[in-house]
Parts: structure tokens; sequence; C-alpha cells
């Protein structure tokens, strides 16, 4: 069974990309959303980072992302210091739910693929791009965030041209480009290798 990863900046547009393969009957993975379930359900992430970060990012016993994301998006170091403890909880998480999946490909969604490294484990990657504007129009109005907030998250990714480099398909999802025929085309390639092993 292919491990296929999905990726793209923040407002890209990956989540409806990441629906329409679970329409074609392909297990899809949330990393971000598992992420965040990890940092409240998992004791051993949660005393990490309570003793990295301190008690305050959690309120009622649940993380407060906006407080850790003002500590993280401001600080490089900070960053780093989450991802080490974040991303090797979600890769054995991830491991293990495709272990238990039954198709011909899974996807992995995951907004730093490259940055986490995740990308090594993956045998195809897919990149949703779209310009720059766009997704920050989308962000802001669906975040209800500032602008600065997001600009700042941008920052801290890959620009769409270093994903597409290390990318084996780039799906275009500006307002101009039909999404579902790109799609297709990548599912049926999918589907070919998958039987081709």
């Amino acid at each position: 069974m292919l491990k296929v990863g999905l990726t793209g900046g923040i407002g890209s547009g990956k989540s409806l990309i990441a629906e329409l393969f679970t329409h074609l009957g392909i297990p899809v993975y949330s990393a971000d959303l598992r992420a965040k379930e990890i940092m409240t359900e998992d004791d051993e992430v949660r005393k990490e980072l309570i003793t990295i970060f301190g008690e305050k990012i959690y309120v009622g016993g649940i993380l407060d992302r906006k407080k850790l994301a003002k500590i993280v998006f401001n600080d490089p170091d900070q960053l780093q210091l989450l991802n080490k403890v974040v991303h090797p909880a979600v890769r054995k998480d991830y491991n293990e739910w495709h272990d238990r999946q039954n198709a011909a490909y899974t996807i992995r969604e995951a907004a730093i693929l490259f940055e986490s490294g995740a990308y090594a484990d993956c045998n195809k990657i897919i990149t949703v791009n779209a310009e720059e504007a766009l997704r920050l129009r989308r962000v802001i109005k669906r975040d209800k965030s500032e602008e600065e907030e997001v600009v700042l998250r941008m920052k801290n990714q890959w620009s769409d041209e270093q994903r597409a480099e290390k990318s084996n398909f780039v799906i275009s999802n500006n307002e101009q480009d039909m999404i579902l025929p790109q799609v297709l085309e990548i599912h049926d390639i999918l589907l070919k290798m998958n039987k081709n092993k």
C-alpha cells in the first residue's frame, strides 16, 4: 500500500483536495488535526510541552493553540522545540493508522510535510499550489486572523516553488483552474502504480 503525502502552504486548499480523495475511497490522515489531538490527549506529549512552555499553554486541560502559536511563530528556536516533541508522536500515530487501512494507497495530509521531514516516509508527494495573495485572503476569512499573523505563519513554511520542486504531482488551486480533473488524473496514476508494485 503506497504512502502518499499531500501538502501545500496555509490556505492552498489541501483540505478540499483531501476531501476529494476521500470521496474516491482513499483513506486520508490529517497530520495537522491529529497533532492538535495528540498535544491534548497524549500524556507523554503533554508533559513534555508543559516542561518546555509551562502550564499556561493549557486551559482547562485543553491546549490553547493561539497562546502556543504566539510563542512559537515569533521564535524559531521555540518552534524547533515544539516540533521535536510533536513530529515523532505524529509519525508513530500515522504509521499505526496506515497499517490498519485497506486501500491502494493512503494520503497523509500535512502543511509542513517537507519542513518536518515526514516527506521521507512517502512513496509519492502531491503539492497544492495557490497564489500567495489568494491564500492570504482565504486564511483571513477562514480563521478570522490578522494579516500579520498569517504572513508570519507563511514565512515559517516552504514556498510553493520549493515544494513543487520536490513533489511528484502539483495541483493548481487558483480560482481559474478546475481541480477535479487534476485529482482524478493523479488518482488513476497512483492506482496503476499500486497494481504494478
